[in-house]
């Protein structure tokens, strides 16, 4: 049977039921988009990486049509080259055929300059000018897509393995509203306010577990310290206060499209008081159904 008789007797097949859907992710190179695309396939995506725009419209009806499998995922970028300029009338098209959002994944030059230096692989760009104007100049080249992107998410602090669970926790099928990542930081102000951060606290009205001698070369994460702070009852008060403010803003920040969120407590040297609130503050809002991890930037190891 000739390639094109193939082509239309599989398009013509009866969709099954199910949930139908296709992802195009694209955005800046470094940014992280194999490893998103990994996690859509985790999550049983039919995945495609570089997929030519003309094969976009043909891609998606197969989807549609498909009997095993009604959700995909490709990356389409900066590869495409100057043919990136039909990607909005492209998708225009698409949508008529198949429910489809767009994933528009970024970072800092700052961030993607190092990633390029740590995995030593020329810009896709070329290598006739440097990491970070060709950063530049492919910003500028995406911008329109940028613009007809459904979710912009930016990967400048995220690692591998927590880009791949904001994925997972995104689009499972089961989709949560507690799609934000937040970082419980503790550090001392005698270092500085970490350059980070989204909402800083100041814990130093707490009593100083530095004077207690038994205290001194412990860490706000012993039994006996964290027993001590928890104590007093202006710390319960700024605990409960504190989660209650947070509860009420994180929503809004998901519902602004922010998918990181850093805060952090400062107490003098970010050893004791600021540590037993950044970990108090983590049971609290995982308890809550958000994702959060800890981190201690200035407690000794």
């Amino acid at each position: 049977m000739p390639r094109k008789q193939v082509i239309k007797a599989v398009t013509s097949k009866v969709a099954p039921d199910g949930p139908r859907e296709l992802v195009i992710l694209t955005g800046m190179s470094g940014s992280g988009k194999l490893s998103a695309l990994k996690a859509f396939e985790d999550l049983g995506y039919y995945s495609v990486d570089n997929l030519p725009l003309d094969l976009v419209p043909r891609f998606a009806d197969l989807v549609r049509q498909s009997k095993e499998n009604g959700r995909a995922a490709l990356v389409v970028d900066v590869r495409e080259g100057m043919r990136l300029d039909e990607f909005p009338a492209i998708l225009k098209k698409v949508r008529k055929v198949l429910p489809t959002r767009v994933v528009f994944l970024e970072a800092s030059d700052e961030a993607l300059v190092r990633r390029f230096s740590e995995t030593r692989r020329p810009h896709p760009l070329g290598r006739s000018e440097t990491v970070l104007r060709s950063i530049r100049a492919e910003r500028k080249r995406l911008d329109p897509i940028r613009n007809v992107a459904d979710i912009v998410l930016d990967t400048t602090k995220f690692n591998v393995h927590e880009l791949r669970a904001h994925i997972n926790a995104q689009f499972e099928r089961e989709e949560s509203d507690r799609n934000l990542t937040i970082s419980s930081v503790s550090f001392g102000f005698k270092n500085g306010v970490p350059t980070d951060a989204d909402l800083v606290f100041d814990v130093r009205f707490l009593p100083n577990p530095h004077f207690v001698p038994e205290f001194r070369n412990l860490t706000g994460k012993h039994p006996k310290v964290a027993k001590y702070v928890r104590q007093f009852p202006q710390t319960q008060e700024f605990l409960d206060k504190t989660a209650d403010m947070l509860e009420f803003l994180l929503p809004h920040y998901i519902k602004e499209g922010k998918s990181y969120l850093t805060v952090a407590f400062g107490c003098t040297g970010g050893q004791h008081r600021s540590v037993f609130i950044a970990e108090e503050m983590k049971k609290r809002l995982t308890a809550e159904g958000y994702r959060v991890k800890s981190a201690h930037r200035d407690m000794p190891h």
